[in-house]
């Protein structure tokens, strides 16, 4: 049977070549790699869990973590990756709007996450860091020839859960064609091939570590070392044993702080790459001076995987994330007509191309909202096309703040805030921050003689979001700006306090 997917990954893959390189010292080939997800697809399977039903994933990074991501691919269920910071009430929302019929989480989770999940009528397996757990247990009972489940290239392999413009996060529904069109032109545009050896310190719940570091190096059946985070002496020690390297702005902020990084330290390798957050020019100037290598930037979204990129060959240009991809489409349109502008005039930027999801699960009404009648998906950022054709991002529409490569949608931050007794409100915006590009900042405005100080709000909320989430700073006002319509002037905040974290 045909698996969209699958069937190009096994392709791909290199036989006894390395594919994962782990830091205890451990290689894995691609021929351990594919039996270990066939085993566990056949677990999956043996639990009763049948093509189309989800699998929520919340595990630490590992290699058989990965492997599950494959082993899901090969079942034909839809991985629904979880991030680790995660709480449980996040967790139960999650739970209930996906319905996964089978939960992966970490041994120490199990107890706490089966009260919330078997409600929802799911089934809780386990796996480790380590490679333990019950789901490794019951992996060792099946074969590794697995028969892959039949997928076309419109069926969903993955839902990514996405922060929105109102409410709670939505679920972008990607198909198998969806990862694989954009995992084979990025291979295809950075030209990556089976000599490449990538550094992995990105987490594997996103779309950037898990659908572009991790597919673009299996379909170039390339290698990688799988590193459980991000250690910026660790890294430079890996350099001259790798050949390329995917980050977050962060990742490039925190090497450019170590003194050993230079020239020699670079020798071996051929590209740098960032995203999920606006690189700053600066630190791509700096990056360059200090290592003779221009970053290059690239512009994705959950919703579309990747969109534009800098060139392999030719400019890439600190402060645009370059030009579409082939087969993408980008324009820039009015905002309020939908008219499409011309170069250099700054408006909605709107996609079309393989790369574009399904919609939201199970809101078909937001889905129809978020596209063009025809069939443009409406980004939400605002920027422009210059007349070399490269893409800018210069800002947002919505009040969506990127902190370290992950989005933080203010009204679920403001809604805990203004939870707490003694806040009579408050406004949650991101300004600019040297290492993580936006820092999430909240704006308290206290009831009549409250006792609260900053360190009891961010106390309150260390249970209730996931770290990324939580406020780096709290700030008292006695009021809030607002318009004649009573709006509050998030902008005049951003403006107020743009040099906050400038001394960080």
């Amino acid at each position: 049977m045909s698996n969209h997917l699958f069937d190009a990954i096994r392709a791909a893959a290199r036989g006894d070549s390395p594919f994962i390189l782990t830091n205890g010292g451990r290689t894995w080939t691609y021929d351990e790699a594919l039996a270990l997800s066939g085993r566990i697809a056949g677990a999956i399977d043996t639990l009763g869990i049948r093509p189309g039903d989800r699998v929520a994933v919340q595990v630490d990074k590992s290699t058989e973590a990965l492997i599950l991501y494959l082993a899901c691919v090969r079942s034909g269920t839809i991985y629904l990756p979880l991030n680790t910071a995660y709480t449980l009430a996040e967790l139960d929302y999650f739970f209930g709007d996906a319905e996964p019929r089978l939960v992966v989480v970490s041994s120490v989770m199990r107890e706490s996450v089966e009260k919330i999940a078997k409600p929802h009528g799911a089934i809780v397996e386990t796996l480790n860091a380590d490679g333990t757990g019950s789901l490794l247990d019951l992996a060792k009972e099946e074969r590794d020839d697995f028969v892959d489940a039949s997928r076309t290239a419109d069926d969903l392999a993955a839902i990514l859960y996405t922060s929105g413009t109102t409410g709670r996060s939505k679920g972008a529904m990607l198909t198998h064609d969806n990862l694989l069109s954009n995992a084979l032109t990025l291979r295809d545009c950075w030209r990556v091939t089976a000599e490449d050896r990538l550094i992995h310190a990105l987490p594997i719940f996103h779309t950037h570590g898990l659908f572009v570091a991790t597919n673009v190096t299996l379909l170039a059946g390339a290698s990688m070392f799988l590193l459980p985070k991000f250690d910026p002496d660790e890294i430079l020690s890996l350099m001259p044993k790798a050949t390329m390297m995917m980050g977050v702005p962060t990742f490039y902020v925190r090497l450019l702080q170590n003194s050993h990084l230079d020239r020699e330290a670079v020798a071996n390798m051929r590209l740098f790459i960032s995203g999920s957050a606006p690189l700053l020019a600066e630190t791509h100037i700096e990056f360059k001076n200090r290592t003779g290598h221009a970053i290059l930037e690239r512009y994705g979204m959950t919703e579309t995987n990747m969109n534009t990129s800098n060139p392999y060959d030719g400019e890439r240009i600190a402060g645009t994330v370059g030009f579409p991809l082939p087969g993408v489409t980008v324009r820039v349109t009015d905002p309020a007509t939908g008219t499409v502008l011309a170069r250099e005039e700054t408006g909605m930027i709107e996609i079309k191309g393989p790369n574009v999801f399904k919609g939201y699960w199970r809101m078909p009404e937001k889905t129809a909202a978020e596209f063009t009648s025809d069939g443009f998906f409406i980004s939400g950022d605002l920027g422009k096309i210059d007349g070399q054709g490269y893409v800018h991002i210069v800002g947002r529409s919505k009040d969506l703040v990127i902190s370290g490569g992950y989005n933080i949608y203010p009204k679920e931050v403001e809604g805990e805030i203004d939870q707490l007794e003694g806040v009579a409100e408050s406004a949650v915006i991101g300004v600019p921050h040297p290492d993580f590009g936006e820092g999430v900042t909240a704006i308290v405005v206290c009831k009549p003689n409250a006792a609260l100080d900053e360190k009891a709000i961010l106390g309150a909320l260390q249970d209730r979001l996931a770290r990324y989430k939580q406020p780096k700073r709290i700030i008292f006002a006695d009021d809030l700006p607002r318009n004649t319509m009573g709006k509050v002037q998030k902008n005049v905040l951003r403006q107020k306090y743009a040099d906050l974290y400038a001394t960080t």
